[in-house]
């Protein structure tokens, strides 16, 4: 009794074979939604033929195919934009200050090197206990400078106020150094963090919408592939 089953296509009205289709209530809820569409009146109980079918089904890809496109044009639009929008130039801190640097700056960069290693320890340690040698036990017959030592006090005491500052200067200079490299870290920190936000939204975009989408079509490929190859073994039946 099945094999002899017609039902009418809600499409064009003809009767068709049960085989020669699906119900609404056998198709995808897409599908069945863009029959609605058309058929207003349509029920799930309703029938419609594979010829009709087909084109329902390859308007549903269209329709995923351009929303996905879409969706990704906006994305990359988003992309494009966060890269160009941020026209801050990141520079060389080193050559940017090695560049500015004037003549006294370098005379305080290189006392305050001098002055932080262990060649300057070394020469001042030779130049105190010399001094202090000369002068205690009179070498040479010099002894310029007697114990205390008030001369040698003096020269350390100018020594020290000299230094101060250049160090002083020389620290400044580190400080505006970190200040630039600070500021370039932060404006690379929140370019990488907005394109890194923009792309998760790309790869969200592709796991939740593009993925389920091309196994749907792969699905849908499978199905009419199906459909042909039963087409065909009907047709060779019918020949033998």
């Amino acid at each position: 009794m099945a094999e002899n089953l017609t039902v009418h296509c809600i499409v064009d009205g003809q009767d068709y074979h049960v085989d020669e289709g699906l119900y609404l209530a056998d198709l995808s809820t897409a599908i069945r939604q863009r029959v609605k569409q058309d058929y207003p009146q349509a029920k799930v109980t309703d029938f419609i033929c594979g010829h009709h079918l087909l084109k329902y089904r390859l308007a549903n890809v269209d329709a995923m195919i351009s929303s996905d496109l879409k969706q990704s044009q906006k994305i990359n639009r988003k992309l494009t934009r966060a890269m160009q929008s941020d026209d801050y130039e990141i520079t060389d801190v080193n050559e940017t200050l090695t560049k500015s640097l004037t003549f006294g700056e370098r005379i305080a960069d290189d006392v305050a090197r001098f002055g932080g290693s262990w060649g300057f320890i070394g020469i001042f340690i030779f130049v105190l206990i010399s001094w202090m040698l000369v002068n205690s036990l009179q070498l040479f017959g010099i002894h310029f400078d007697r114990f205390p030592f008030i001369l040698l006090n003096l020269v350390l005491s100018c020594i020290s106020a000299i230094q101060a500052p250049i160090i002083m200067m020389s620290q400044n200079r580190s400080a505006d150094r970190d200040r630039m490299a600070a500021e370039n870290d932060f404006h690379v920190n929140l370019k990488s963090e907005h394109e890194l936000r923009i792309l998760h939204a790309k790869l969200d975009h592709l796991s939740q919408n593009q993925i389920p989408h091309t196994l749907e079509i792969e699905k849908l490929q499978i199905e009419i592939l199906s459909e042909i190859r039963s087409e065909l073994a009907e047709l060779r039946d019918h020949h033998k």
